[in-house]
């Protein structure tokens, strides 16, 4: 894979990795940038373990897939994201939820990204 190519990449990687850690250190910034409150309680904890975690694996995705350069890494990224533009979409259409057009389009490119990293790379060992 060429280096503009696994620079592009990794570039997601790097911003999803940047989310997961606002996450841990500026939780109510973090769910704010996503139209979020920041809950309280148990509800905290959930939000703040599942969200940031969901953002960690992406991230640590495609770094790993940009490093490693195999398709799987990209594979789950691209699952991942697509998931939560899928969700999205069916929040929307089945359960009164606004269409957020913007976030299923940045989800839709980066699954498109991940999509065409993986295309580039080897299999998995």
């Amino acid at each position: 894979m060429p280096l503009p190519l696994r620079l592009l990449a990794a570039l997601p990687g790097a911003l999803f990795c940047l989310i997961a850690f606002q996450w841990l250190v500026v939780p109510g910034d973090a769910a704010k940038a996503l139209d979020l409150p920041l809950l309280s309680g148990a509800a905290r904890s959930t939000q703040i373990g599942d969200t940031g975690a969901f953002f960690l694996g992406i991230g640590a995705s495609f770094v790993l897939g940009a490093v490693r350069l195999e398709r799987q890494w990209f594979q789950a990224a691209a699952l991942l994201v697509g998931g939560a533009a899928f969700y999205r979409t069916v929040a929307w259409a089945m359960h009164g939820a606004p269409l957020s057009i913007d976030k299923i389009g940045i989800e839709l490119f980066t699954l498109a990204i991940a999509a065409f990293a993986a295309s580039r790379c080897r299999g998995g060992r």
